[in-house]
């Protein structure tokens, strides 16, 4: 899996362990192609954790691809060292002048707090309209789904009355998009989250793709084609439930096990991962997509 990352990213060795192919730079220079450009602004307070998880499903393609590791300019992670930061990640500042043919924006922990009281909002909004311009196409994830249905479409976020919590069944509402093409009817998606967009607010100019009639939305298309909305996590690992749910645990919160994760609900058991072939699948079906319509010259995007 030729993906271009930086040779002493933490995330390399994890994915080499589990044989992924991550090309060196001197290897891919040699290649007489033009790779994908590709950017995750990474929102979340683990970013090891949260970087490792995404390029091990970017890389699941023969293509090869450039991934840039991008941050807030201006908001100091309290969970991340700056020497990390500054050795493998980029901020928005440095890279706004540059073209990407995809672009993710992950989910943050900030869901209960209104979006234009977010210290960086004014970045997001930024950032958000350069994805309009310097992006072939873009993915947002939870958050920052929901930020991007609320700036683009007006749509209106609620706080459910409890949280969503667990790996449930979801239905696939198109199976012919291209977003989808290889699910199964009915595929186990991975939720975490308080909050769900109003239905009546859904315009025109977006169509549901996937959802859960009891849950809420969970992937939403752009009708122009530039970007989907993501609003669960197929990108988890195993752990990733299992930890949120001990952390509340251990800060005395009344948090339910998530359900449908561990083998017969059984908390000491590992969890059991019935997402993963979907998450391959969604991110190949994406960087396939965006290889058969981009343009050849990055210049080009957003023209």
């Amino acid at each position: 899996m030729p993906i271009r990352i930086p040779d002493n990213l933490p995330a390399r060795k994890t994915l080499e362990q589990e044989g992924v192919y991550v090309m060196d730079s001197t290897r891919a220079a040699r290649q007489d192609i033009r790779p994908l450009e590709f950017g995750l602004l990474n929102l979340m307070p683990n970013k090891e954790r949260t970087e490792t998880q995404f390029t091990r499903l970017i890389g699941a393609t023969p293509l090869q691809i450039n991934l840039s590791l991008v941050r807030i300019t201006e908001h100091q992670s309290k969970h991340t060292s700056e020497e990390y930061l500054n050795s493998f990640y980029q901020t928005w500042e440095e890279v706004k002048e540059r073209k990407f043919d995809g672009f993710i924006v992950t989910g943050a922990p900030i869901a209960n707090i209104p979006f234009e009281e977010v210290r960086y909002w004014k970045e997001m909004l930024e950032i958000m309209a350069w994805t309009r311009t310097n992006v072939h196409h873009t993915m947002f994830i939870c958050w920052g789904a929901q930020a991007a249905l609320h700036h683009f479409h007006q749509a209106r976020r609620y706080r459910m009355d409890k949280k969503a919590f667990g790996v449930f069944r979801h239905q696939i509402l198109k199976p012919g998009s291209p977003w989808l093409r290889g699910m199964s009817d009915s595929p186990m998606i991975p939720v975490s989250r308080y909050n769900d967009i109003e239905r009546a607010s859904i315009g025109d100019d977006l169509e549901v793709l996937i959802d859960n009639p009891e849950l809420g939305l969970c992937m939403l298309e752009r009708k122009d084609g530039r970007a989907v909305y993501f609003l669960n996590h197929l990108e988890y690992d195993n752990r990733s439930l299992a930890d949120e749910y001990e952390r509340d645990i251990a800060a005395g919160l009344d948090t339910p096990p998530p359900a449908n994760l561990y083998p017969n609900g059984d908390t000491s058991a590992v969890p059991e991962n019935r997402w993963r072939s979907h998450a391959h699948l969604l991110f190949q079906n994406w960087i396939n997509e965006i290889y058969q319509t981009t343009p050849y010259k990055l210049d080009e995007i957003g023209q």
